[in-house]
């Protein structure tokens, strides 16, 4: 353990500014945790290589810490903020009402501040700390905020092999909690807190993290679209019960790294590698037929503006195209219904969609060649 505690040490005085004494005090928290996690771990028992599973955890929370020490005070909350919110955003929601994306990101954000209050405590309680301990230097809060995201994605045994994230089952179990008429009460979690509550919400890093997130700034239309498409598809798979493809976005959504997609999800290489595969095949669904108008608006490839394509793909586009088809773009330009595209070609609404459907594709294929 000496040479865990020395390897932290370094590495917190050379890389950061903080004193030796608060290097010394969060490598010793560091060491009596990892410490506990392997002697706790019958896996890592069985291993035959518990000092080697020591130093490399002790390693990746020297990692983890100093990534957030890099960020700063301000980026750090806003990245475990961001991080936590890709884990739980499908799981936010009423039961009663399909919220709206703004709506359910108003429940995340409600949600966490209690989150943050319970992984202080947490985080007091398993490093025998004063009740009255809050994170003072960047370090410090560095090594909270590190802490508050693997406390987050620890797996909870649910029987019969089974496992979830703690953070999942908190934010599934507080969704059931919600008022079927008003989710949160927005004056008074403005204020900080419900008279209520058993949680305060008085610690200064909830308090600090509040403040970020209530002064950010109205979005563009741009943003607005974006959003909106990504709450449509959040509906469009769950409207075709694909939960595990709304998992798999909610984390590319984060540009998370494929290995780290697998981690949290508990795939193999290959079963991510298939989820992937059938994501894409909705997510083209998606974006060709089920709400095309939407998508293309976003991507300035409307059909006013050609389908985003350029002057010299559009003819190419135009001469791969039979009568039927160019007719068909034709009345698609004049934004005439699909009963009426379907009467005059002679077929079925729902051989117009098809047939749009290929025609979109075609437009996809040539701007993306």
């Amino acid at each position: 353990m000496e040479v865990i505690y020395k390897h932290l040490f370094e590495g917190f005085r050379q890389s950061t500014r903080a004193s030796e004494q608060t290097c010394h005090e969060v490598a010793m928290r560091l060491v009596d945790e990892v410490n506990r996690i392997c002697s706790q771990s019958s896996r890592i028992q069985k291993s035959g290589e518990v000092e080697s599973w020591k130093y490399k955890l002790a390693d990746l929370r020297l990692q983890q810490c100093l990534r957030y020490y890099k960020l700063g005070s301000l980026r750090g909350r806003v990245e475990l903020q961001s991080t936590l919110s890709a884990i739980i955003y499908r799981y936010i929601t009423t039961p009663q009402v399909l919220a709206s994306y703004q709506a359910r990101l108003t429940l995340i954000e409600d949600f966490l501040q209690g989150f943050y209050v319970e992984s202080l405590s947490a985080f007091r309680r398993e490093n025998s700390l004063e009740e009255i301990y809050s994170p003072q230097r960047l370090l410090e809060l560095s090594e909270y905020m590190a802490f508050t995201e693997r406390y987050g994605k620890r797996r909870i045994p649910l029987g019969a092999g089974r496992s979830q994230q703690l953070i999942i089952l908190r934010a599934q179990t507080f969704s059931r909690q919600q008022p079927p008429e008003s989710s949160v009460d927005m004056d008074t979690a403005a204020e900080g807190g419900a008279p209520d509550s058993d949680a305060t919400w008085n610690d200064s890093t909830v308090q600090e993290l509040r403040k970020t997130m209530a002064e950010s700034e109205s979005e563009p239309l741009e943003d607005h679209l974006r959003k909106t498409i990504i709450e449509e598809l959040f509906a469009y798979f769950e409207e075709r019960q694909q939960s595990d493809c709304a998992d798999y976005f909610t984390l590319r959504l984060k540009d998370l790294p494929a290995s780290e997609i697998e981690e949290i999800l508990g795939l193999t290489p290959r079963e991510r590698d298939y989820l992937q595969q059938r994501f894409k095949y909705h997510l083209i669904r998606f974006a060709l037929s089920h709400r095309w108008q939407l998508v293309h608006e976003w991507l300035d490839a409307d059909l006013q503006q050609n389908i985003g394509l350029t002057p010299g793909e559009w003819q190419l586009f135009l001469k791969k195209m039979n009568s039927q088809q160019k007719k068909l773009l034709e009345l698609k330009q004049q934004e005439r219904p699909n009963e009426e595209i379907a009467q005059a070609l002679g077929c079925t609404v729902n051989q117009v969609e098809k047939r749009w459907f290929k025609l979109l594709e075609l437009a996809w294929d040539i701007r993306n060649s």
